[in-house]
């Protein structure tokens, strides 16, 4: 049987045009909305093991991890308070999307993006001048608005900037940017705990301003994106210099009027998110929701938010919890950056698979070791637990070059222009509704699940690598303004798609 299928060459219209200085200074201004995402989860993860931090806010963890001997291993920190401060930055950025999406269609990819930067800025203060327990959460909450702004806008922002050719590896800098964030806040996180005194977590928590004010303030000087210009108004040469600029060439009237095309489609929108529940549009809406869904039952927000308190739970040290999780975070960027140099060349489908059966067997060896050797009082044995620091490692690079980056790219590239914007703030929000449930009920089910908490997130890497095998067409090279063909062309969705197209289905584009 034919599955998720690449399609022809001839079948679509190549653009014209090459990667230009200024389309790589732009991205990698646009890509910071990345290094905060990745600054602060790695942070959170970080400051929520230093132990002045649990003394101060979280007094009752700190007492079960220093007093309690009665307590299982894997249960020292189970607390609503502690999974609360981590997961109410997702609640505030599942609520900021829907705005977000309006702001990104009706004003511009880039205010959505100053805008971002502004709310994690004022966040950051928060944080690091937190007295009580209120004050550090609306900290998290104005982060959880910055985040959700830069989510929403940022992955469209590469998109749509970059040439189809390269639109993977370019698209794939968001999460080599959540990745370099996330390795800063270890490295940081690993040199503030040796700060006398007991204020390092200060430190952590408010550095988180300087990748918040180079992105508000060189998000100033960024260009709109030329989808975004011809969306909002009827300027087209305006939208035609920009692109000319931004693809080194003169000759861009094909894709110019690909994007006039989407674009009359889209005038006629008047309410993005109920189009997108048309039936020609619903591959597209099954993917906006299954993806981020995926990516968070891959179970890397658990090593991601809570890997030193994992470590520690194994038996290691505060200091080496930390030094470990720096480790993964390199492990993790590395990844990260070889995926953006072989995501167009192997395609997308290829990383999924691969990363999937990569992830699937060292959860499950993690799971096994842990199961057979780490009971609920003592801990792990010093070779075991450099195994499954090891096992730990493989399992981020495998997520790194797969589910990592291809979860925000593949989104953000198979919507058509009218609902781009829609398209986008339902993968976010879904993004951020099970980042929250897994962040706030991680430490519970790891008292409860124990060492079966990995085999339960290796299960569902099963299922999401049987559908992308199975579901998911191959996407690279394709021009956005083309991307309905891939569908159309599909074993199993181009039945939907044009028996819903000849049915009279009304509200968009074939």
């Amino acid at each position: 049987m034919a599955v998720g299928l690449a399609i022809t060459s001839q079948s679509v219209q190549k653009s014209n045009g090459r990667v230009t200085i200024f389309v790589v200074l732009s991205c990698m201004m646009a890509a910071m909305g990345g290094v905060i995402f990745g600054y602060d989860i790695g942070i959170s993860g970080g400051v929520t093991s230093m132990e002045p931090f649990l003394k101060k806010f979280f007094h009752k963890v700190y007492l079960q991890m220093k007093e309690d001997t009665k307590i299982s291993n894997y249960c020292k920190f189970d607390s609503e308070l502690l999974t609360s401060f981590t997961s109410s930055l997702y609640v505030a950025g599942l609520v900021t999307s829907p705005l977000a999406s309006y702001i990104t269609r009706a004003f511009g990819r880039k205010p959505s993006i100053i805008a971002g930067g502004a709310a994690f800025l004022a966040g950051t203060a928060f944080g690091g001048a937190a007295f009580n327990i209120y004050m550090l959460i609306v900290g998290r909450l104005l982060l959880g608005v910055g985040v959700g702004f830069a989510n929403q806008a940022v992955p469209l922002y590469l998109s749509e900037m970059a040439p189809p050719q390269l639109r993977g590896a370019i698209n794939n800098g968001f999460q080599f940017s959540i990745g370099i964030g996330a390795l800063s806040a270890n490295l940081i996180n690993y040199g503030t705990e040796k700060i006398e005194g007991g204020w390092g977590w200060r430190m952590s928590l408010a550095l988180a301003a300087v990748p918040a004010s180079i992105l508000t303030l060189g998000a100033l000087f960024l260009p709109e994106t030329p989808n975004s210009l011809i969306q909002r108004s009827h300027d087209h040469q305006k939208a035609k210099l920009m692109l000319q600029r931004i693809r080194g060439t003169e000759d861009v009237q094909a894709e110019l009027e690909d994007l006039t095309k989407a674009s009359s489609n889209s005038k006629t929108t008047e309410q993005p998110f109920t189009i997108i529940l048309k039936g020609r549009y619903r591959p597209q809406l099954v993917m906006s929701i299954a993806i981020p869904f995926f990516q968070q039952v891959t179970g890397i927000n658990v090593i991601a938010f809570y890997a030193p308190l994992l470590f520690r739970t194994i038996g290691l040290g505060e200091s080496a919890s930390l030094l470990s999780a720096v480790m993964t975070g390199i492990v993790g960027t590395a990844s990260t950056f070889i995926s953006m140099l072989i995501v167009d060349k192997l395609g997308r489908r290829t990383l999924f698979i691969v990363g999937g059966i990569q992830m699937f067997a060292s959860q499950c060896i993690v799971g096994g070791i842990m199961a057979a050797h780490l009971k609920d009082h003592g801990g792990l044995s010093r070779g075991y637990a450099y195994v499954v620091l090891v096992m730990i490692c493989i399992y981020v690079a495998g997520f790194g070059w797969s589910w990592g980056p291809l979860g925000w790219l593949v989104p953000s590239e198979i919507f058509p222009l009218e609902i781009r914007s829609a398209g986008q703030s339902i993968t976010v929000a879904v993004s951020f509704l099970f980042t929250f449930i897994v962040a706030q009920t991680f430490l519970s089910m790891l008292c409860h699940f124990k060492s079966g908490i990995f085999f339960f997130f290796g299960g569902w890497v099963v299922v999401m690598t049987m559908f992308v095998y199975y579901f998911l067409p191959e996407t690279k090279d394709v021009p956005l303004e083309q991307m309905e063909k891939v569908w159309q062309e599909h074993w199993f969705w181009k039945s939907i798609v044009s028996d819903m197209s000849g049915s009279g289905d009304k509200g968009g584009r074939v």
